[in-house]
């Protein structure tokens, strides 16, 4: 028992070794002077004031908001995306009919589409969610597409010849064959839909972790600081979905490791 928990800290060390680096690296370096006059706080002041609005609350009104946005435009995208994708990369009649229409609406800039909600949905929360959806969904549509249509052949036919149907043959052979590439696409969907938070926030709202880092921004001095401590702050939010989707991954993916296919 006390191994085990040994080699799981020494694991979390290493994983933790080059970013507490970098983090005293940065310290070091706006103490000595070297990027003077730049406005850049110490590792230890960006921290300090997360602890700060954690304290007086805001903080966590904040993130509350900003993540019920990415919870509901996030889950959305899955819902469509995946399922689509399914139908698209395994039915050659959809993507013949579906591809060249998804493809061209893949080339509209992604923040080209918000002027469009504002004007059909109005500034409200609706607007943001499908933008946030929109930002998910290219990813994880593209990667469950492509992970069916790369599925094994030989575990293919050789299901068929046991006469296998279709819908079992998408829930129990397609569908597990494909999630390692799928979890891939759900992974990078979430780097790029808190990239678009922040600039929905940034540009249409009045509160989110977006609407903070803006205020923060135009007020010079000590309320500088709330951007460099938000944009960590969702580094930290991101790394800890990241682990989650590939922990996630791993339970759903066991089966390849018990029968000696991962």
């Amino acid at each position: 028992m006390g191994s085990a928990i040994l080699k799981r800290l020494t694991t979390l060390l290493q994983r933790l070794t080059a970013i507490i680096i970098i983090l005293l690296a940065w310290e070091i370096v706006v103490r000595a002077g070297i990027l003077y006059p730049a406005p850049i706080p110490t590792a230890s002041r960006v921290f300090g004031v997360l602890v700060e609005m954690a304290l007086a609350g805001t903080l966590q009104k904040h993130t509350v908001i900003s993540l019920g946005r990415v919870f509901s435009g996030y889950t959305l995208a899955v819902v469509i995306a995946i399922p689509l994708g399914l139908a698209v990369g395994w039915f050659k009649t959809f993507e013949r009919y579906l591809d060249p229409l998804l493809q061209t609406l893949r080339q509209v800039p992604l923040l080209a589409w918000f002027p469009v909600f504002i004007l059909i949905f109005g500034i409200g929360e609706l607007s943001k969610i499908l933008l946030i959806m929109l930002a998910a969904m290219w990813w994880i549509l593209l990667s469950t597409i492509s992970a069916v249509q790369n599925v094994d052949p030989f575990i293919v036919k050789t299901a068929r010849s046991m006469g296998v149907s279709e819908w079992d043959m998408l829930r129990k052979v397609v569908l597990p064959s494909a999630v390692p590439s799928i979890f891939t696409g759900l992974r990078y969907a979430y780097t790029e839909v808190i990239l678009v938070l922040f600039a929905v926030e940034m540009l249409g709202a009045n509160d989110g972790l977006g609407s903070v880092m803006i205020y923060g921004s135009c007020h010079p001095g000590p309320e500088l600081f709330m951007v460099y401590s938000i944009s960590i702050f969702m580094a930290i939010i991101g790394l800890i979905a990241n682990y989650m989707l590939v922990g996630l991954e791993r339970r759903l993916c066991k089966w390849k490791e018990e029968t000696g296919m991962g």
